[in-house]
């Protein structure tokens, strides 16, 4: 009989790895469907706007919740993109095929299906509108149009250049991230100047400028380019990362990286043939650099139709970027009641991640619901948001934190600020079936 290792027996290093990887499931979402309950019955009309991550897993758990209610998403894409492994593709650890998915697999039975675009919104009427004319009322509605990425405010920038002279974006597609592999290839070979930047405005992902600089440095070192190159990372605002305890920890390892940080830098204009990216201070003087490889993280806003409604916050820090004006706790509407929101869109101090969906898709499922059966929304969201944080390939930080920007780390036998080789395994092999546990609306 083989003997059996004794945690206690076994060094720390091996012991946390035991540890973490019997918790993992549970943080991987391997969690069996919700338990059964008796479905509210009603004939609500319920419009949900998106079909990302947070509007199809909505649908699927107000699906289980109701018995009769008419559920309708409203949303063009029949692709659905993992943007989450979009960083993976874009630094050659996954191919593309890994973030593509129909929409269609995912869609609870019997819902109605409207292929067209939201264009815009009428609270006042209960009515959504779409790009192709059509009305569509409702009792109750849900808003998970995500962000809009507004490349348009940087002078000259073309997202169908991205891949070419040496300019790169992971957000915008999986065909970007496809494309940003394939410069980030070309570039380590040589080597020479590379530009990463960040814009001043609320980011989905905001680890991604992040990983991508990590990672750009790891490829450039194993191509031994190292010695002949530059990175510079330009931040539109006083920071890399909006909780300090995170920014710190960054900017101390980019020091001992060799990695060159600017704060209050934003990029406004690019010349992508000519290589050269112009930025402007907050006092409006103008800098140009040359670079070899830029990555352009573009500043971000509320799509139009949530932009241009009544349901954008009106006055405060979110009005600029008109954001869905939601209590930051119920996620409900805070002049609309039947209207709640979900992901990306939320004008709230944070959380524009998949694994705030994870935590707060059901807590909106729930509370509207609640408002379904005449009663208060009564679950309150705490801004849960996390990011895998890559810093080479094998090697990640599991960054938890909540509105107030404390670390909430749901395995306490691992430092957040420590990168360790079971984080990565978390980012690269366990996070997407998570995602797809909470997208069928199972956990």
């Amino acid at each position: 009989m083989k003997n059996t290792p004794v945690l206690s027996t076994i060094d720390p290093a091996r012991r946390r790895w035991l540890q973490a990887m019997a918790a993992a499931p549970l943080v991987a979402g391997a969690a069996a469907p919700l338990p059964a309950r008796a479905a509210l019955k009603t004939n609500a009309r319920i419009v949900i706007a998106g079909s990302g991550l947070g509007g199809i897993a909505v649908a699927n758990r107000l699906a289980q919740l109701l018995d009769g209610a008419k559920i309708t998403i409203v949303d063009r894409k029949e692709e659905h993109n993992y943007q989450p492994g979009y960083t993976l593709v874009a630094t050659g650890v996954w191919p593309v095929a890994k973030v593509r998915d129909r929409n269609a697999d995912f869609q609870p039975a019997g819902i109605e299906w409207v292929k067209d675009m939201v264009a815009g919104f009428d609270p006042v009427a209960n009515t959504v509108v779409t790009a192709g004319g059509q009305r569509i009322p409702y009792d109750f509605l849900v808003v998970a149009t995500g962000v809009h990425l507004d490349y348009a405010q940087i002078a000259g920038m073309d997202v169908a250049a991205i891949g070419r002279e040496g300019l790169t974006s992971v957000y915008p597609s999986p065909e970007a991230a496809q494309a940003t592999w394939a410069a980030m290839q070309t570039f380590t070979t040589k080597g020479g100047n590379a530009v990463m930047t960040l814009p001043a405005t609320p980011l989905k992902c905001a680890g991604a400028p992040l990983k991508m600089t990590f990672m750009l440095r790891d490829r450039m070192a194993k191509a031994g380019t190292l010695g002949t190159s530059k990175i510079s990372f330009e931040s539109a605002l006083g920071n890399v990362f909006g909780v300090k305890v995170v920014n710190d920890n960054v900017l101390e390892r980019w020091k001992a990286l060799g990695i060159d940080v600017a704060f209050s830098r934003k990029l406004t204009a690019i010349d992508i043939g000519a290589r050269r990216a112009t930025f402007s201070s907050p006092e409006g003087e103008t800098q140009e650099m040359p670079y070899d490889f830029i990555h352009v993280v573009p500043p971000m806003r509320a799509p139009d139709a949530v932009k241009n409604s009544e349901l954008a916050w009106k006055e405060g820090p979110f009005a600029a970027g008109g954001w869905l004006e939601v209590d930051k706790s119920t996620l409900q509407h805070r002049r609309f009641p039947n209207v709640f929101g979900i992901g990306d869109i939320n004008g709230t101090p944070r959380g524009k991640t998949a694994a705030t969906v994870k935590k707060s898709a059901p807590l909106v499922a729930h509370n509207l619901v609640e408002v379904i059966a005449g009663r208060q929304a009564n679950e309150n969201f705490d801004g849960y948001t996390s990011c895998p944080l890559i810093t080479r390939e094998g090697s990640a930080m599991l960054i938890e934190f909540d509105y107030e920007g404390r670390l909430t780390p749901t395995l306490p036998m691992i430092d957040p600020l420590q990168d360790s080789f079971f984080a990565w395994v978390m980012k690269v092999r366990m996070l997407k079936p998570a995602y797809m546990a909470v997208l069928k609306g199972r956990v």
